[in-house]
């Protein structure tokens, strides 16, 4: 009788093992779907050039990339909301 009590305490520890291996198995396996499509993501996101920060006298300028300079707020407008933050320098 107590071999039998032993046969079933290792199954049920088996069985506890394989069933706390799934959530293991299931989150890599879905870090890797994730990571597979960010990469295809960032891979099919074409741009005409690549973007490049040029440093002038006083500022960094953002040169090409898919950055379109008419959609950009104006230099000088207020943020929304009017709040101007005093360390700010566009």
């Amino acid at each position: 009788m107590a071999a039998g009590n032993d046969a079933d305490t290792a199954r049920r520890a088996r069985a506890t093992r394989s069933a706390g291996l799934l959530p293991l198995v299931l989150g890599v396996a879905s870090a890797a779907a994730l990571t597979g499509a960010a990469f295809f993501t960032v891979d099919s996101a074409s741009c005409g050039a690549p973007a490049q920060y040029i440093r002038h006298d006083s500022h960094v300028e953002l040169v090409g990339g898919c950055v379109d300079g008419a959609k950009l707020p104006a230099t000088g407008t207020p943020p929304a909301g009017g709040v101007v933050h005093g360390n700010y320098n566009p």
